[in-house]
């Protein structure tokens, strides 16, 4: 749909000023667009398809450096702090492009930005796999994820305008699948084909992955039915961010982003570098490998989305953030079968509390859903960049018990937050 003016024009005699109202009125839609896309009919399944083969995309890209950054430490000659900028530099440049990709697609219409987006950081990838040195690799890496904001948010909002309202938290629980699988694969591939062939090689193949997944997220997701354009005056986006912050949930949602994935990237970056070590010595190839528990997230985010209906999301959410809590505890113990039954829990749990978090944004947010949706995965970006990072800190003085420590406080906030969440608004 081509964007339409949003803003009616003053007539030239007066001089009153636009109200609030006027600066957020919307072009009204039509009968025939009032209908939402239901479970189960082929329009449905088209979406979860392109969807999930976004979010294959999406975390595919933006996690393949993750399992290999033992890899990167030793080409480059850097510290471990340093090459997990490989992937904080990219999440971090993601949470920034979101502050504009959001309100983008709020105006511009959401799949056009979302296939430009997905082809850009494909061709990035694809560019740094041949970049000899590192500063060249993490400029890319950046580009990527700038790149990526154009997914991330605009996919959250399209699911929250096309689906049926009482289908939303299902609906963004099998996208949330396809995150899971996307970046489980990533590692996967990354991980297993650098054990092999080298990691420029298995960086090609991820990007040629992610160009596949893009034309055919192109050529299957319908065309939008419910997007109305939104102005980008300044004072329209101020009104709507005004809003969001008003609300009795979405700040507290906005926090919960930030200490979820703050608390998964830290424990996935730093897991592969104990593994490596005495007592294991596990190999390259056995550390991708370990991203299989990425699976379990393919399981229970959509569990999760079903679940609310029954217990409420508030509920829902403090109980997979105990399952993570639980899933962290065991993996400082020394049996290996033990940490990897820990993955598996803390994977699980993340996922399905970020399946409610995420979900949760649409409904609370009255205006501007590309906006909201954009704030909270700044928050869940900046968590995974600023965490992430300060973790490689932990790791170096303290081992994993000082990781494991840092990823319980984390969890430990965001219990509080989901309790307060519930306190607020059930």
């Amino acid at each position: 749909m081509r964007p339409q003016s949003v803003v009616s024009a003053a007539p030239l005699i007066t001089t009153a000023r636009p109200s609030a109202a006027d600066l957020l009125h919307t072009t009204p839609v039509s009968a025939h667009s009032a209908v939402y896309i239901q479970r189960g009919s082929r329009d449905f399944w088209r979406v979860t398809l392109a969807l999930f083969a976004a979010g294959f995309a999406t975390f595919a890209l933006l996690y393949c450096v993750q399992p290999i950054l033992p890899v990167l430490s030793h080409a480059f000659a850097i510290s471990p702090a340093t090459s997990s900028l490989s992937l904080s530099g990219a999440t971090v440049m993601l949470a920034l492009g979101l502050l504009v990709s959001g309100p983008l697609s709020d105006a511009f219409g959401r799949k056009n930005v979302m296939v430009t987006a997905l082809l850009l950081a494909s061709l990035c990838t694809l560019i740094a796999a041949r970049m000899q040195s590192w500063h060249g690799i993490l400029l890319l890496r950046m580009l990527t994820g700038l790149a990526l904001s154009g997914v991330a948010a605009v996919a959250m909002s399209y699911l929250a305008e096309e689906i049926h309202p009482s289908q939303v938290a299902f609906a963004m629980g099998l996208y949330i699948s396809g995150n899971s699988i996307g970046g489980m694969s990533g590692r996967l591939i990354c991980g297993v084909l650098t054990d092999g062939y080298g990691w420029r090689v298995a960086l090609t193949a991820i990007g040629c992955c992610a160009l596949a997944s893009a034309l055919l997220f192109w050529r299957i997701l319908p065309a939008s039915r419910h997007f109305r354009p939104l102005s980008l005056r300044p004072r329209s986006l101020l009104l709507s961010l005004h809003l969001h912050w008003r609300d009795a949930a979405l700040p507290w949602l906005f926090v919960e982003g930030f200490l979820l994935m703050g608390a998964f990237v830290t424990l996935f970056n730093y897991i592969g570098y104990r593994l490596m070590a005495s007592p294991w010595h596990l190999s390259q190839a056995l550390v991708g490998l370990l991203s299989v528990v990425y699976l379990t997230g393919t399981f229970s985010s959509p569990k999760a989305g079903l679940m609310t209906a029954r217990f409420g999301r508030a509920p829902v959410l403090i109980g997979f953030l105990g399952l993570m809590l639980v899933g962290l505890l065991l993996t400082l113990l020394q049996a290996l079968w033990l940490i990897v039954l820990g993955l598996l829990l803390f994977a699980a749990g993340f996922f399905a509390a970020h399946s409610v978090a995420s979900s949760w944004i649409g409904p609370r947010a009255r205006r501007a859903k590309g906006q909201a949706s954009a704030l909270y995965l700044f928050c869940y970006y900046l968590g995974s960049s600023v965490a992430g990072t300060i973790g490689g800190l932990f790791w170096h003085s303290f081992g994993w018990l000082g990781v494991g420590g840092f990823i319980a406080a984390l969890l430990s906030l965001a219990l509080i937050v989901g309790w307060q969440l519930q306190r607020r608004v059930g």
